[in-house]
């Protein structure tokens, strides 16, 4: 009989108590270079919702490594460790300290001080040359890992996790993209590692964890660690090590690590099948890959994939996600958007999910469950994602909710846009499950006027806005026989017209390019037209940016970019270079909005006062709608509780 997910596993003598792993990511938590206490209520959050392993944010092992301003510093993170390992320990959740240098793929922005590398190899993306490491350098690295693994264990860790990832520097002299030394590090591409695995072994002994993060596949044909390489890899290393992540991914492949919906999920399991029949039973693997959906996670369990499973993405969408698999209970679903989540951002985002924004915020957001409503009623109006997250948080806490909808469907504007991106209703259709479990009462086909919500008030009930947006007016003139649609109205349509088709995209979101993509697979000669330098210009933070452009190349979508649209009328597009002045005219039949919508605010829109959430404040993204849904939903549970009525819930900045 196969394991299951929410079986225990012994590690080193250690035991987890489920085969459940999250995985090491950014999170912009860090105060300075230091594990913060939002790390640690991050972490136990997912402890506590069933993980059996947290693994940390990679620390840096050296201070030559400074790959993002809030990353952490392995000297710096004891304090960190050690407050983790408390919280999370009571829950039978292992803490492995994620350890790390970036090497070549770092920054020399915050340091100010040379790259290291393996090799003269410029990083592709930064293209910033580093200094080929000399045995000054090595004998540095390994002596950083060392007192890294010595910090480690005096903060109780339960071990450590080293990682040789698609950004790592072990990964980069394994690789002959990036390693090209004519030494004994260029002969054995696995002497650096080994040497390093045997420090950190030697600070550890056999009681703790001894863990590496592998990269197997560099996704380039014509050089770099292959799947068949990699087998070696793994073969060579598995005496040394207690555990085995297999990932994928480099330095022309990165995204190849976390991709978002475009790749399908659990994208690397034969990967995985083919590294543990290398290591033949000499460690446990993990199956790491964009697994969210806990049948795929089983099934690669069942079938010998792995021994553990990663799915980080899967717990920061729901920290519960292991408890609601032993109860039989359908987890909040990750939708691999990227928008939140991947937050290597000059901006430097705090790491959230669009679908469950207290991720991230685990500190300042009350429990769901900490106010009972006593049966209140709340009458909401929008059932899309902010009207549905209001609901449900409310019901949770015990009001009497109603929702009503002038559509017959629930998920707004959502809903609408699963035509081109049909991953997005998992998050509603759970939502709108969740409401009707709670007994939430709905009101579809249904609409409400300024006196109903008079007289609702009248009668003692809470009324929530969530009505959703419109259309903007175009901001140059059309004439003739051109159909002007918007994107949702488009997709809700669900059939094209004919002849030429132009998207207008002035955002440079997803919306754009998914319309786009959406026209040219029914066989429409499809245009996008943009202000910007490159097509979905915005989408470089999900990851998509290069595979975005590559698939509306394969597509034959015409990019008509750095271009404004001047008119439209029956002689075609009359287009403008923002740069040259430059005038062009393209054929357009059918013209597509994606741009910008604007609030549907006409209810109570002389009532300053009025409760609103999401698109009808200002239509932004999935993230603001469900967030700004929780938000009102707790402030008016704290209207209702004597204890905090003047102390409604805020949006706040933790920092």
């Amino acid at each position: 009989m196969s394991a299951q997910l929410t079986d225990p596993i012994t590690l080193a003598g250690r035991h987890a108590r489920s085969r459940v792993l999250l995985g090491p990511h950014l999170t912009n938590l860090g105060v300075r270079r230091a594990l913060s206490p939002r790390h640690v209520a991050y972490y136990e959050r997912r402890a506590r919702g069933g993980a059996g392993i947290v693994v940390t944010e990679v620390a840096s092992v050296h201070d030559s490594d400074w790959p993002y301003e809030r990353a952490p510093l392995a000297s710096d993170c004891v304090d960190g460790w050690r407050d983790a390992v408390a919280a999370c320990r009571p829950h039978g959740t292992l803490v492995l300290a994620g350890l790390g240098h970036t090497g070549l793929q770092g920054s020399s922005a915050y340091s100010q001080a040379v790259l290291w590398g393996p090799s003269g190899v410029a990083d592709v993306v930064s293209r910033e040359m580093p200094m080929p490491m000399g045995q000054r350098e090595i004998d540095s690295l390994v002596a950083g890992f060392r007192a890294a693994a010595v910090a480690a264990v005096s903060a109780d860790v339960d071990g450590v996790e080293l990682d040789a990832g698609p950004r790592s520097l072990l990964r980069q002299f394994h690789s002959d993209l990036t390693n090209l030394r004519e030494d004994g590090y260029g002969a054995d591409p696995l002497r650096l590692t080994r040497e390093v695995l045997a420090a950190v072994r030697a600070e550890l002994g056999h009681g703790r964890v001894l863990s590496l993060r592998l990269s197997c596949d560099e996704e380039t044909s014509w050089a770099g660690v292959t799947p068949e390489a990699a087998a070696g890899h793994a073969r060579q290393l598995a005496d040394a090590l207690d555990l085995l992540v297999v990932v994928r991914g480099g330095p022309m492949s990165a995204n190849a690590y976390r991709p978002d919906f475009h790749r399908s999920p659990s994208f690397n399991t034969e990967l995985c099948r083919d590294v543990r029949r290398a290591v033949a039973g000499a460690v446990p693997v993990v199956l790491q890959g964009s697994v969210i959906d806990p049948s795929d996670a089983r099934r690669a369990l069942d079938e010998g994939v792995a021994d553990i499973v990663e799915m980080t993405r899967a717990q920061i969408a729901d920290p519960d996600l292991v408890v609601k698999i032993r109860r039989g209970v359908a987890p909040r679903p990750c939708v691999l958007c990227n928008q939140t989540c991947q937050v290597l951002d000059p901006r430097n985002p705090v790491v959230t999910c669009v679908g469950n924004p207290t991720a991230g915020h685990e500190s300042v957001d009350p429990p769901e469950e900490s106010a009972n409503g006593a049966g209140d009623a709340v009458l909401v109006v929008g059932g899309g994602p902010a009207g549905l997250e209001a609901a449900r948080v409310l019901a949770v806490r015990g009001f009497r909710v109603t929702v009503a909808d002038a559509s017959v469907r629930l998920g707004g504007i959502v809903r609408v846009a699963a035509a081109a991106a049909p991953h997005l209703t998992a998050l509603t259709d759970w939502l709108e499950n969740e409401c009707r479990s709670l007994g939430v009462e709905f009101r579809l086909g249904s609409t409400v006027s300024d006196a109903e919500l008079d007289a609702a008030e009248r009668e003692g009930a809470t009324v929530i806005l969530a009505t959703g947006s419109r259309p903007r007016p175009l901001p140059f003139p059309v004439a003739g026989s051109v159909r002007c649609l918007g994107a949702a109205e488009l997709l809700g349509s669900g059939t094209p017209g004919e002849g030429h088709h132009v998207v207008f995209d002035p955002v440079g979101g997803p919306v754009g390019v998914a319309v786009a993509e959406w026209l040219a697979a029914r066989g429409r000669d499809v245009r996008i037209v943009t202000q910007d330098s490159v097509a979905g210009s915005r989408l470089g933070m999900t990851g998509d940016l290069a595979d975005a452009n590559t698939r509306l190349q394969r597509a034959g979508v015409t990019r008509h970019l750095d271009s404004r649209i001047v008119s439209v009328g029956e002689a075609g597009m009359r287009i403008v270079d923002r740069f040259t002045g430059d005038e062009s005219v393209v054929p357009c039949a059918v013209l597509i909005d994606c741009s910008h919508r604007l609030p549907e605010d006409a209810l109570r829109s002389s009532r300053p006062d009025t409760v609103r959430a999401g698109d009808c404040v200002a239509p932004r993204t999935l993230l603001e709608a469900v967030r700004e849904g929780r938000a009102e939903a707790q402030n008016v549970t704290a209207r209702t509780r004597s204890e905090f009525d003047h102390h409604p819930f805020t949006l706040v900045n933790e920092r």
